[in-house]
């Protein structure tokens, strides 16, 4: 019988020469991520007190925003908190806007981080960001945070063209972006000129190789996760377009920028996506950054900006005036 797994022997992996000192010295503070033990998916006010520790340890570590950077104004769209982020320049046409959704493993990132997510976005690519401040587990669960977002992006149409609108999410807010493309067809609306995906979840099932292959050469992404992607679905289907867009049909999906890194669990969700969308005609980029995890080097390194520029150059091809 042949073997459903292969045995590699204990083995040490350098920092790579190909990357910045900087990024080698990030990489050389090993796994960022600790452990937790997940509460059962019925226990609400487990998962509420979890998340309000995960929270208050995010803050602690919030970089102080600077004097003079942009300030998210809180608002709200279509009865939707959001975040309205511009920059005090920018060359993108007169209605443009990213819509942004933010990470956050489905129950983390609200709030004033994202806020300042969007912010740091707006003022990364120059342009104007709507942040979707969007409901979460486990209170609400699958689809109110894409039912959300749809209806931003529904208001967003009453004032402007979609190829007016481009659609970027990181990590968990990537794969509720990428589902949003899947909403918008079933419900008959046009398309955004864009969609900016940054080591987005597009497979909840965790059947990419990377998921394992990575796991502990991740700074970001340490050990088992699907907790919160349980959480997240609610008992639907994890195979279904609107929880994982990695299936479905990708006919008529806009142009694409996916990012992602070679030490990122996410890779074989991005790599697969890529393909997936090749293979229905999309116009699909990939950019894959040696040595990367899930967050990149944590803004440390000159890498970091380079990432940043290329979805600057995206964002401004597709809305720059």
């Amino acid at each position: 019988m042949i073997p459903d797994t292969q045995h590699l022997p204990a083995r040490d992996i350098p920092w790579p020469a190909s990357v910045s000192q900087a990024a080698r010295d990030t990489l050389a503070l090993g796994g960022l991520g600790q452990a937790v033990p997940w509460p059962a998916l019925d226990d609400a006010n487990g998962w509420r007190r979890l998340i309000a520790i995960m929270n208050e340890a995010a803050a602690s570590m919030q970089v102080t925003v600077p004097a003079g950077a942009i300030t998210p104004v809180a608002t709200e769209i279509a009865g939707v908190p959001a975040f309205l982020c511009t920059p005090e320049e920018s060359s993108m046409r007169a209605d443009a806007v990213v819509l942004h959704v933010h990470g956050g493993a489905w129950i983390q990132g609200g709030g004033a981080a994202c806020g300042t997510g969007g912010a740091s976005r707006a003022e990364g690519w120059a342009a104007p960001v709507i942040a979707v401040d969007y409901r979460m587990p486990p209170d609400h669960p699958f689809p109110a945070a894409l039912d959300d977002c749809l209806a931003v992006y529904r208001a967003l149409l009453d004032d402007r063209d979609a190829s007016d609108i481009l659609v970027s999410g990181e990590s968990s807010g990537g794969s509720i972006a990428g589902a949003l493309m899947h909403r918008l067809r079933a419900e008959g609306l046009p398309m955004p000129a864009g969609l900016l995906l940054d080591t987005p979840a597009t497979d909840l099932t965790c059947s990419g190789d990377s998921m394992v292959v990575n796991d502990g050469l991740d700074q970001a992404l340490t050990g088992d996760f699907q907790p919160t992607m349980a959480l997240y679905a609610g008992g639907h289907d994890a195979r279904d377009p609107l929880v994982s867009p990695l299936y479905g049909d990708h006919r008529g999906f806009p142009r694409t920028l996916l990012l992602t890194g070679t030490r990122d669990r996410m890779l074989s969700d991005v790599v697969r996506l890529h393909g997936a969308l090749l293979d229905a005609d999309v116009d699909s980029q990939l950019r894959v950054f040696e040595a990367q995890g899930h967050a990149g080097f944590l803004g440390r390194a000159p890498e970091d900006a380079e990432r940043v520029a290329a979805a600057r150059r995206f964002v401004a091809a597709l809305l720059g005036g």
